[in-house]
């Protein structure tokens, strides 16, 4: 019984929180998840573990936990299935499972976490210039809503171009005792042989496929509005592609095996945190405090990798990246704020246009008030 009205009473105190507080500590929460699957899974590919085994079991995972939430919450909204749809998920999971998780991995083993979350910042920029390529989203170039956007989307590719072409000097690097202290940390310890140009075009092939699949994602969600099964149908697709690429590329059946406790919970971690609470938590932030204020919170990601990968792998700091970081959070925010600036003013076009035959009902009203009882006064007297 005490435990019960423990948990009531803690119940009752989260209730009594206010929503934007809770929305804030969901995110802070949120990019602490995203931040420790940068440094896990960097551990992970140091460790050993298959790039093309891993999301596997992650994508198993995932879809174990979306399933019955898509089955039991969409029943009435979900659409039948036809081949037209499996097709469209199977060509979503191509671009937004495969290629953007295979790209991902790709990049991580050339580069760095810090650097893979930092580019991961220019995903918003990517989006919109994809999305007005498309004539999705419009581009008012008269406007300061429109150069903000064109902006920002110019300083994100500036940023990945320089974190790509630019390493610069080491502006940070951990004591040497800080790198390997312990045995546990000898295999979380730094990669050697990085090709540092072609993991950050792995990166970039990477946020590439992650816009392309939010950007194709919009027509299909209009013919298909239930969300959790659209995610479902992609991530079970996107496992089926894993495990055909797996099955001919991975050659040693070891790779199938967990050799050590810390690669079971690299994939446990990945498959449950990253992928399960982080989508339920991300969703439930969209839903309440909307995407620009979740896409607000994506550079305190970078800079929580950042002290993790120093802390956990020894990471050093390059000043190219920096630069390159800096830049495209300048971006990421110039596009944020005139996607917000272009709401604030569609609003208000909208009111006006709302208020209009509303001001021509009234001002009418007054004119025949106004000739009824004085018929003599002339119109050019009216206050219009």
């Amino acid at each position: 019984m005490p435990d019960v009205g423990g948990s009531a009473s803690s119940r009752r105190m989260w209730c009594s929180v206010p929503e934007r507080f809770q929305l804030h500590l969901a995110m802070l929460a949120l990019q602490f998840g995203y931040a420790g699957f940068h440094v896990v899974s960097r551990a992970a590919l140091n460790m050993g573990v298959s790039k093309l085994v891993f999301p596997v079991y992650r994508n198993i995972i995932a879809l174990l936990l979306l399933l019955p939430f898509a089955y039991f919450l969409e029943k009435k909204e979900r659409p039948a299935l036809t081949l037209n749809f499996v097709l469209q998920f199977f060509f979503l999971a191509l671009v937004g499972i495969t290629a953007n998780q295979g790209f991902y991995l790709l990049g991580l083993e050339n580069t760095s976490p810090t650097f893979a979350s930092a580019i991961q910042n220019s995903v918003p920029a990517i989006t919109f210039l994809m999305a007005a390529l498309l004539r999705i989203e419009k581009v008012r170039i008269n406007r300061k809503d429109g150069i903000a956007k064109v902006l920002g989307t110019i300083c994100c590719v500036a940023g990945a171009s320089v974190i790509t072409l630019y390493t610069g000097p080491v502006v940070y690097s951990p004591a040497k005792h800080l790198n390997r202290p312990t045995p546990m940390f000898v295999s979380l310890g730094d990669a050697e042989a990085k090709n540092w140009t072609l993991g950050c075009l792995y990166l970039i092939g990477h946020c590439l496929s992650w816009s392309g699949w939010l950007v194709l994602q919009a027509p299909v969600l209009k013919k298909y509005p239930a969300r959790l099964s659209v995610t479902s149908y992609t991530c079970f697709f996107g496992l089926i592609q894993f495990i055909i690429i797996a099955a001919f590329m991975e050659r040693d059946p070891q790779a199938w095996i967990f050799h050590s406790g810390g690669e079971l919970f690299t994939i446990l971690y990945a498959g449950v945190v990253a992928s399960g609470i982080a989508f339920a938590v991300q969703i439930w932030c969209i839903d309440r405090g909307g995407p620009v204020f979740v896409a607000v919170y994506q550079p305190v990601q970078t800079l929580v990798v950042a002290i993790m990968a120093s802390i956990a792998l020894g990471e050093e700091f390059y000043l190219g990246g920096i630069i390159g970081a800096v830049l495209i959070i300048a971006g990421l925010y110039l596009v944020l704020w005139g996607k917000s600036e272009e709401k604030k003013f569609l609003a208000l076009e909208k009111a006006a246009i709302q208020a209009a035959p509303e001001h021509g009902i009234s001002r009418a009203q007054t004119q025949i008030k106004t000739s009824l009882t004085q018929p003599l006064l002339p119109s050019s007297t009216e206050n219009v």
